[in-house]
């Protein structure tokens, strides 16, 4: 079930709070294809190197981030976007504050 209730007008930025020293993650919707999922990270909090099996797309909402795709690094403000490919090591951290949407689409 999403976290949305489908055809309500909401504000992504406005949708997801920060935390002290941490890191809140919230499911806008998910199917079969993938899901969209909404993060916000307190300064200096972040994912871990990892790996998964969908592409995903990284929209910056707020504030800035460092992502690893990789090995290498790339820094993202508001307004900005990284498409992270499937199977691929990468890893996130909060330079400052930051909130984002993440968009994962399943490979076929």
């Amino acid at each position: 079930m999403a976290a949305f209730e489908k055809e309500t007008k909401f504000s992504l930025e406005e949708a997801i709070e920060y935390t002290d020293g941490g890191v809140i993650s919230k499911q806008v919707t998910k199917s079969k294809a993938g899901n969209l999922t909404l993060f916000s990270f307190d300064k200096e909090q972040g994912l871990s190197e990892h790996k998964t099996a969908f592409d995903a797309i990284v929209q910056i909402l707020d504030g800035e981030a460092e992502i690893t795709i990789n090995g290498k690094s790339f820094h993202l403000r508001k307004g900005q976007s990284i498409i992270m490919p499937a199977n691929i090591p990468h890893s996130l951290k909060a330079i400052e504050r930051f909130k984002m949407l993440l968009t994962m689409i399943k490979q076929e």
